[in-house]
């Protein structure tokens, strides 16, 4: 098997430790390491709770390397409201054993590029974008290196979910963002679109909850309190699960439809700051910098997710 080597630079939150779940059972994916940052809650927690899930998984062998504590230039916004004070509140996990590896997630990264082959290595950005923008400012030799960012961010026909415009990745760094964005590297984004057409069901968690073992009590418990604040404000059955589509379209990307667009991120508007302006109709006439996701194959999702979190312990 040839398997895709990745780095998952991570923010945890309930879906990215999903997300992180569904990479540590998947053997077609090489997890070299897990790099933290600020975002969902700030980086101590992001990196404990990336340290706890790594350890349900049974991965002790995985780095984890703790990265930025802010954005660029901005003050640090969070989302405790959301995942709760711990970022992965609806179940309490024991103090893990795996250590914190003594890299900054920056040099993590660079380091990690620079050794494996060029063009192998992709980056799977499941939170704010400070990392890989700091990654690529201090080493723009880089770039060529990177096989494709797969990254969950942005929205463009369901808008923003921290503000009418924004999607919380972009919100906490646009600058971050926009420099990601004219990298010239290969981008592949799940927005809102198509994460918000994978929805945390009652029957998709039961099916969960069923598994016999650990992770699927830990992940419905998981599932059920972070969908509690898009059920209320959408008036949904269920929530989106977001960051596991990243990891879902490098295992089966037929699950997903797509178009290459020209997306360029707002930095400075403050009515639009952090707005991904995606092209999709072609009106500008600008070359293409992403492949957008937009359509999804839910029951196909889950049970991908479904078969490979009944791997793990």
């Amino acid at each position: 098997m040839n398997r895709q080597p990745i780095i998952i630079d991570t923010d945890p939150g309930q879906d990215d430790a999903v997300a992180l779940l569904l990479a540590a059972a998947s053997p077609e994916l090489e997890l070299l390491g897990v790099t933290t940052v600020a975002g969902n809650v700030p980086l101590a927690l992001t990196t404990l709770n990336a340290r706890k899930v790594l350890e349900l998984a049974g991965r002790r062998d995985v780095p984890v390397c703790a990265g930025a504590d802010r954005p660029l230039d901005v003050p640090l916004v969070t989302a405790e409201h959301v995942h709760g004070d711990t970022g992965l509140n609806g179940v309490e996990l024991p103090e893990p054993m795996l250590p914190v590896d003594g890299r900054h997630a920056v040099d993590f990264i660079v380091q990690t590029l620079r050794e494996r082959e060029a063009g192998t290595v992709t980056l799977c950005p499941l939170g704010p974008l400070i990392n890989i923008a700091l990654a690529l400012r201090r080493a723009p030799d880089i770039a060529p290196r990177i096989r494709r960012i797969v990254l969950m961010g942005g929205g463009f026909f369901e808008g923003g979910n921290v503000t009418p415009a924004a999607e919380f990745n972009f919100y906490v760094d646009p600058q971050a963002a926009h420099e990601v964005f004219t990298s010239g590297v290969p981008i592949t984004m799940a927005p809102l679109d198509v994460t918000h057409e994978v929805l945390t069901t009652a029957a998709r968690i039961a099916a969960i909850r069923a598994l016999p073992n650990r992770v699927g009590t830990v992940v419905a418990a998981w599932m059920e309190f972070f969908e509690r604040y898009d059920e209320e404000k959408y008036g949904q059955d269920g929530g989106p699960l977001h960051d596991p589509c990243v990891i879902a379209f490098l295992l089966k990307p037929e699950l997903f439809m797509s178009r290459d667009c020209n997306v360029r991120i707002e930095t400075h508007s403050e009515l639009t700051r952090g707005m991904s302006v995606i092209d999709w109709w072609g009106v500008t006439g600008l070359p293409a910098n992403a492949q957008v996701l937009r359509h999804a194959d839910a029951d196909g999702f889950f049970a991908l997710l479904t078969e490979r979190l009944a791997r793990l312990g």
